[in-house]
């Protein structure tokens, strides 16, 4: 629908600006009557544009089959989240790039629920060497973190690498496995910048709902595993 679309694009371009409900009504080519005959006021059509995002962004996380292999399905998750991004970078903005200090939005404690979900699959192998909970919580602010960076770049110069490096670098992190291919980093200094990219993006994706010590604990863990892992 037009004015869910004109809504998200006005408010993923706010930076946190009141958006009007007139401002909506122009961009969408409709009057104001439309807009309370299908949502009630400004805010329930915000509520729409979140819900509808949110529908969609489950749908892809849960458009593929289970492959047996946990942590082989969370890196599926993370690149079907990486696309949907890029794919709605307006409405990616609205639902994970408007977090407010000390506000921890419903949308982020939803989808760590089914970062989660997957992961205690992974604990219930035996794969992980932390809490699910702990480990949906810093896998997901990575991943929301690398898709902020990658929508702020020009489409032109995206290096999904990054996401690539990221992805592997954090599911090591958690992993109670050794790796069965080449650990993060062939060197301990790409190790180190791995480890940074990762750490940057957590910490950008979490502003103000930093993260909890045990958090922050896991990142160092994985730091010195990475760095004194055999090239």
């Amino acid at each position: 629908m037009r004015l869910l679309r004109a809504a998200a694009e006005l408010l993923a371009k706010s930076a946190g600006a009141p958006v009007s409900t007139r401002q909506i009504t122009q961009l969408a080519g409709v009057s104001a009557p439309t807009l309370y005959h299908h949502f009630g006021d400004k805010e329930g059509l915000f509520d729409a544009v979140v819900a509808a995002g949110f529908e969609e962004y489950v749908a892809g996380e849960r458009d593929f089959a289970p492959s047996g292999h946990p942590l082989e399905d969370i890196r599926r998750m993370w690149d079907n989240h990486v696309q949907f991004g890029l794919n709605q970078p307006e409405l990616y903005l609205v639902m994970f790039g408007n977090i407010r200090p000390e506000s921890r939005p419903a949308i982020v404690a939803d989808a760590e629920a089914l970062m989660e979900e997957m992961l205690n699959k992974a604990a219930a192998a035996g794969q992980l060497n932390v809490q699910p909970r702990e480990a949906a919580r810093s896998i997901l602010a990575a991943n929301v973190g690398v898709t902020l960076m990658l929508i702020a770049e020009p489409a032109s110069e995206r290096n999904l690498e990054l996401s690539t490096m990221t992805r592997d670098a954090m599911i090591f992190a958690v992993s109670a496995e050794p790796s069965t291919g080449p650990v993060p980093g062939d060197t301990g200094k790409s190790s180190v910048v791995v480890a940074a990219i990762a750490l940057n993006a957590a910490l950008q994706a979490s502003h103000s709902d930093q993260l909890s010590s045990s958090e922050l604990k896991l990142f160092l863990e994985w730091l010195h595993r990475i760095s004194t892992s055999p090239a």
